[in-house]
């Protein structure tokens, strides 16, 4: 006998069947805790929206703050010289060794006249769009904790990331195609995996979801039916699992969420229409390729995830996550991400020529296209780099203490930055955490961080857990 769940899997349709499986799961999960797929009323908006969507890309690995964003001129004069003991020697992977400036040269860039090291000419053409935040601090020196922090405000897997909130919060400007999107390096996932785009106790659908840049298969898992079924049965057979779906629905007039999973398997559905248009890059101009650098066999295929990125928020998604770099495994001459341990200048210098293409690419046809006024673009890492070398190699090592991150667009006040590091970038002043930078993009996105709460095991839980302030230094 066919049901609901037979019907999904073997008329060919797999994407519904994975979204069926997900989300029964999920509901025998939640099945007492009175949740809603979507809140029931909007008094966490605040009215003062200047942001519709967010592009955020994720440097993971723990790009060096030092010889990037965070001029330090008292690390040029300490250059070679013991780091102060007083200070801590031991690091997360061994001795401290010499302190060391930049190995690239800090110039000025703009009216506004901001530092920025020569790892990127592309992007120092956009200094007065950026709004840097100098005093980022982690409270994990390991990879993984640390960018469960970024991503979702706490260091333990589970939480749900920025973007399942966002989805929660505001929905989908467009009901064909995701509201939370996330673009792995091709090499690869990063650091913690699938986790980083989690949903956690938030209702599944709010997880992210992937599409790969670059593999040889379908860009999305299942997207396309298995059977490649004729379309003149298309309708008939949606026509039957409609009526399938009401049965079930009838059956169970106490089951709240069901409206909302039905919604979810007809979005699957409009997405095998959508999708394919959305993700076809190479529909642009061979300019428009050319400036992302699509066919460089370095750079092209971040530039490919930015391009995309910028396609998918032009079509009313919601909020696109970018990861430039992957986990340890890839067959690089140099690190697949920015963990420079034994060679700074190697990786950095790989992985920065990578970043300074496909970013400012993004960044110019954001704006070119009238689209950065109304999108926040977020660049952060996990954790910095030490001012000093790890012992006697020539790289340096993890640093919680101080990194920097940027902000660009919808309501961003460009060529500004916030807080400091310590004269050599070793610990922030006045630490700002991923609290700080995450209330102030929903406080952007028009949504009070304090209000915006999903009830789990007996506590209102939030983004920001019970910490964060907004950036107003680097708002308009």
């Amino acid at each position: 006998m066919h049901n609901r769940r037979h019907w999904l899997w073997n008329t060919g349709t797999g994407i519904g069947g994975l979204a069926l499986s997900s989300l029964l799961q999920a509901d025998r999960r939640r099945a007492h805790a009175g949740s809603t797929e979507r809140p029931q009323h909007s008094d966490f908006m605040t009215g003062q929206i200047q942001a519709q969507r967010v592009i955020e890309i994720f440097c993971p690995g723990g790009l060096s703050h030092v010889d990037t964003w965070d001029y330090k001129p008292q690390l040029i004069e300490s250059d070679g010289k013991e780091f102060d003991p007083e200070l801590g020697k031991q690091t997360f992977a061994g001795v401290a060794g010499k302190l060391a400036k930049s190995f690239w040269t800090f110039r000025q860039h703009g009216e506004a006249g901001r530092w920025m090291s020569d790892l990127f000419p592309n992007l120092a053409k956009h200094v007065d769009d950026l709004a840097f935040i100098h005093s980022m601090q982690s409270k994990s020196a390991l990879h993984g904790p640390a960018m469960f922090m970024m991503n979702s405000g706490f260091p333990r897997p589970g939480f749900p990331a920025m973007g399942a909130w966002i989805s929660y919060g505001l929905g989908s400007e467009n009901e064909n195609l995701p509201t939370y999107v996330v673009l792995p390096d091709p090499r690869g996932l990063p650091p913690g995996g699938v986790l980083n785009w989690g949903a956690g106790f938030l209702p599944a659908m709010h997880q992210g979801t992937v599409i790969e840049v670059a593999s040889q298969g379908p860009p999305i898992r299942d997207l396309y039916p298995a059977d490649q079924r004729p379309l003149p049965l298309e309708e008939p057979s949606r026509a039957l699992l409609r009526l399938l779906n009401e049965r079930h629905r009838a059956e169970r007039p106490d089951a709240t969420m069901l409206d909302a999973r039905i919604a979810a398997f007809e979005m699957a559905a409009r997405l095998q229409l959508s999708a394919p248009d959305a993700i076809s890059w190479n529909q642009e101009s061979a300019a428009t390729q050319g400036r992302y650098a699509v066919e460089d066999p370095d750079a092209g295929p971040f530039g490919r995830q930015c391009l995309l990125a910028r396609r998918l928020v032009e079509r009313g998604v919601r909020f696109v996550q970018i990861f430039c770099g992957a986990e340890n495994t890839s067959k690089l001459k140099v690190r697949p991400n920015w963990d420079s341990h034994e060679d700074i200048v190697r990786d950095h210098g790989y992985w920065g020529r990578v970043l300074d293409i496909g970013a400012s690419a993004l960044l110019a046809d954001l704006k070119e296209r009238g689209l950065l006024d109304s999108t926040l673009v977020i660049c952060t890492t996990e954790f910095g780099r030490q001012p000093f070398m790890q012992g006697q190699q020539k790289g340096r090592d993890h640093n919680p203490g101080a990194f920097t991150a940027w902000m660009a667009g919808g309501g961003i006040r460009g060529g500004t930055a916030h807080g400091e590091s310590d004269p050599v970038g070793f610990q922030a002043v006045e630490p700002t955490y991923c609290y700080d930078l995450h209330a102030t993009a929903l406080h952007l996105l028009g949504i009070d961080h304090e209000k915006l709460t999903f009830y789990h095991n007996g506590i209102q839980r939030r983004l920001t857990d019970v910490h964060g302030h907004v950036l107003h230094s680097i708002l308009k």
